[in-house]
C-alpha cells in the first residue's frame, strides 16, 4: 500500500471539499447576525449567531462517533447534510417570521463549520511526524479559496434568488443549502480509502478505538501538553467568535442599509483571509519552531486584533485591519494546538479526543458569541474588545509553563 500516495489524495480531496464547504459557511454567517437582528433584535442576534457555534460544537459529538466506526468520510458527510438542513430551515423561519426555527436552524447550519474543523484531523491520520502541521495547515488554508470571495457575493445571492420570493438576507443561505450537499456527495463518493480506517489498519499497536468522551478526557487531563493544545483551540475560538460576531452589527450602526452588506463583505473577507490565507506559513512555523512558540506567537496577535479593532470607533480601514489580525491570531492557536493536540494522545482515544476538543472550542465561542450581542447592547464595541483580550491571560500562563513535547510520537511527558 502507498501510504504517501493515498496521503496526497486525500489532502488534495479535503482541499476541494474545503473550498466549497467554507463557501457554504462564509456566506451564510456574512448576513447571519443582520437576519436575526432584523427577526428578534440587536441583543439576540448574538445568540443567533451562537446557535451556529453551539451546533457545530454539539455535531462534533455524532460526528466523532460516526467517524471511529465508520471512518472520516461518513463523518464529513454527516456534518455537511446537517448544515444544508439548517440553510434550509433559516430560509423557512425568515418566511414565516418564526424566532424559535430561526434558532434551530442556525445550530443545524454549524454543522458544516464542524465538517469545515474535523477535515484538519483527515489530513493528519497518514501524515508523517514531521510534516503534521503542514499538512493540516493546507487543508485549513484551502477554505481561504472559498470563504474570501463567498461574503462579497452575499448581496448577489440575494439579489438571485429574490425573484423566487425569497425574504430579504435568505439568499446566501440558499446558496449555502447548496454547497453543504455538494461537499457531502463528493466526500461520500470520493474520499476512498479512508484515512482514519487506513491508518488503524496500519497502526502496530492493535488497539481497538474507544468512542467514549470519557477516556479521551482522562488522557488529555493527565497529559500537560494536550491540556495546552486544547486550551490554545478553544481560546483561540472563543476570543475571534466574540469579536467576529458582532462586527457586522457594529458596522451597521454607521452604514445604511444600502451599503452594509458591501461594507460587511469586504471586512469579513479580510478577516477570512487573516484566518487561513496564511494558514500553510503557520503550519511551516509550527513544525520548525515548536507548538508552544507559535501558540504564544498567536495570542499577542489576538490582542493587538483587539487593541485596533477595540479602538477603531468608525475608522472601517482601522476595523479591516483589527479584523485581519483577529484571524492570523486564531490561525496560530488553530494549528499549533490541534497538532499538539493530536500527536499528543493515545491512537486509540484520537477521534475522540479530537470531538472533545472542538466541542468544547465549540462552546467556548459560543458563549462568547451568546455574551457578545448583550455587551455591545449594553456597553458598546469597545468593551466587547477589552473584555475579549482579558480572556486570553489563562492561556498564557498555561503556554509558559515547562511542557516537553516528544516531537513526532504519540504521547508528551512534563
Amino acid at each position: 500500500m502507498n501510504v504517501a500516495l493515498i496521503q496526497r489524495r486525500t489532502v488534495a480531496l479535503l482541499c476541494g471539499t474545503q473550498v466549497i464547504g467554507g463557501m457554504g459557511v462564509a456566506i451564510g454567517l456574512s448576513v447571519g447576525a443582520l437576519l436575526a437582528a432584523r427577526l428578534a433584535g440587536t441583543g439576540l442576534s448574538g445568540v443567533a449567531q451562537s446557535a451556529a457555534v453551539v451546533g457545530g460544537a454539539l455535531m462534533a459529538v455524532p460526528a466523532t462517533r460516526v467517524m471511529t466506526v465508520w471512518g472520516r468520510r461518513a463523518g464529513l458527510a454527516l456534518a455537511y447534510a446537517a448544515g444544508g438542513l439548517g440553510s434550509v430551515l433559516i430560509v423557512v423561519a425568515a418566511a414565516t417570521t418564526w424566532v424559535p426555527l430561526l434558532f434551530l436552524g442556525m445550530m443545524l447550519f454549524g454543522g458544516g463549520t464542524t465538517g469545515n474543523l474535523q477535515a484538519r484531523y483527515a489530513a493528519v491520520d497518514l501524515a508523517a511526524p514531521e510534516r503534521r502541521a503542514r499538512e493540516m495547515s493546507l487543508v485549513v488554508w484551502a477554505t481561504t479559496i472559498g470563504a474570501v470571495a463567498a461574503p462579497n457575493f452575499a448581496s448577489l445571492a440575494d439579489d438571485a434568488t429574490s425573484g423566487f420570493g425569497l425574504p430579504v438576507l435568505t439568499g446566501p443561505f440558499a446558496f449555502s443549502a447548496a454547497a453543504f450537499v455538494l461537499a457531502a456527495v463528493i466526500l461520500l463518493v470520493f474520499l476512498r480509502p479512508d484515512p482514519l480506517l487506513t491508518a488503524r489498519r496500519l497502526s502496530s499497536q492493535g488497539t481497538a478505538p474507544r468512542r467514549a468522551f470519557r477516556p479521551a478526557l482522562r488522557a488529555i487531563a493527565g497529559l500537560p501538553a494536550a491540556r495546552l493544545g486544547m486550551a490554545a483551540a478553544a481560546v483561540g475560538h472563543m476570543v475571534m467568535v466574540g469579536v467576529m460576531s458582532m462586527t457586522p452589527v457594529h458596522l451597521g450602526t454607521y452604514h445604511g442599509d444600502a451599503d452594509v452588506l458591501r461594507v460587511v463583505g469586504i471586512v469579513l473577507s479580510l478577516h477570512i483571509a487573516g484566518m487561513y490565507a496564511l494558514s500553510p506559513l503557520v503550519g511551516l512555523l509550527t513544525d520548525r519552531l515548536g507548538r508552544r512558540p507559535v501558540i504564544l506567537g498567536g495570542v499577542g496577535l489576538l490582542l493587538a486584533a483587539c487593541a485596533l479593532a477595540g479602538t477603531a470607533e468608525h475608522d472601517t480601514v482601522r476595523l479591516s485591519a483589527g479584523l485581519f489580525v483577529l484571524g492570523l491570531g486564531w490561525s496560530c492557536t488553530m494549528v499549533a494546538g490541534s497538532t499538539l493536540l493530536s500527536e499528543s494522545v493515545p491512537a486509540e482515544v484520537r477521534p475522540a479526543a479530537q470531538g472533545l476538543s472542538d466541542m468544547v472550542m465549540g462552546l467556548a465561542g459560543a458563549s462568547a458569541g451568546a455574551l457578545a450581542g448583550f455587551l455591545v447592547e449594553l456597553s458598546g464595541y469597545a468593551t466587547l474588545n477589552l473584555l475579549a483580550a482579558i480572556a486570553t491571560v489563562p492561556l498564557v500562563a498555561l503556554a509558559l509553563r515547562p511542557v516537553a513535547v516528544l516531537k513526532g510520537t504519540e504521547g508528551a511527558a512534563d
